[in-house]
């Protein structure tokens, strides 16, 4: 019986281990619950410090302000999960052992088991933030920011599942998880300005290596463009400075790709780590 199950075929190999990783996600008060009870919270908090932004110019910094957080704070609590990548990995090291499943069905069951409950993490608390806060009206915005959320806390994830195959201390990887998420956010492009960066070994190749890079472009782009603020120092018919303006001149976000480029960027990343953890994982067999 025992050796049927080894030699299950692929595809049955990664729906069992998707049901059960999903089952033991939703089993895990840490992991699953209070996490999302976490964001909800965040996302109230979020919602009413910065309530109704309007279209004043003091609006173009709280939002600046507002993405920035949810760019980096927000995906830098992924790192929470880090037990749970631990123990994983300690199961399935024991069941490779034994002949049960592949290394690709075990990095396939562990992605798509966890997309549902990040899917849940991203839209609801971005619904309470969005509409809270008075984020550019219109389901497209909408729709694109929670999908930048998704794939930056998907990404986070897949780094931490890096971390994990390769420091499977649970301290230590806590550690290198933080120190790697705090250099990207540093140079990701709101803490020091894009242009302000030096350019050796931060802005290249640390700025563009960043996924928090894509994210701020993303979630800026998706926010100003189209917009207009009052602006107090200029009277007449002029009085406005427009968000693509607020973009070039303020936050010196680079306008020659649109937000759609930076989120491919974001997937494809994802793609690549989660390649990146099999070969590791596979290497060290």
């Amino acid at each position: 019986m025992d050796k049927n199950k080894g030699h299950a075929g692929f595809f049955n190999q990664c729906l069992a281990l998707i049901k059960r990783s999903s089952l033991n996600m939703f089993r895990d008060l840490g992991y699953y619950w209070l996490r999302l009870g976490i964001y909800i919270a965040l996302a109230l908090s979020l919602g009413t410090v910065f309530y109704d932004f309007g279209t004043s110019y003091a609006s173009i910094k709280d939002r600046g302000s507002l993405l920035s957080y949810i760019s980096g704070f927000l995906t830098f609590m992924s790192i929470g999960g880090f037990p749970s990548f631990v123990e994983d990995m300690k199961v399935f090291q024991r069941e490779r052992q034994n002949g049960h499943y592949g290394v690709v069905a075990y990095v396939i069951g562990n992605t798509f088991s966890s997309v549902p409950f990040i899917l849940v993490i991203s839209i609801i608390p971005t619904a309470i933030t969005y509409y809270l806060c008075g984020l550019q009206k219109g389901y497209e915005h909408f729709f694109f920011f929670a999908c930048v959320l998704f794939s930056s806390l998907l990404l986070v994830e897949s780094l931490m599942m890096i971390v994990s195959s390769i420091v499977p201390n649970f301290l230590m990887g806590i550690v290198t998880g933080v120190g790697i998420q705090g250099v990207m956010m540093l140079v990701g492009g709101f803490f020091k300005l894009p242009h302000d960066i030096p350019n050796i070994f931060w802005k290249y190749p640390f700025h563009y290596v960043a996924f928090h890079t894509y994210v701020t472009e993303g979630l800026f782009k998706n926010e100003y463009e189209g917009l207009r603020f009052d602006n107090p120092n200029v009277q007449g018919v002029n009085r406005y400075i427009t968000g693509e303006v607020v973009l070039t001149d303020i936050w010196q976000i680079d306008m020659n790709y649109s937000k759609y480029v930076d989120l491919a960027i974001l997937l494809g990343m994802i793609v690549l780590y989660r390649v990146l953890f099999l070969f590791i994982i596979k290497g060290r067999e």
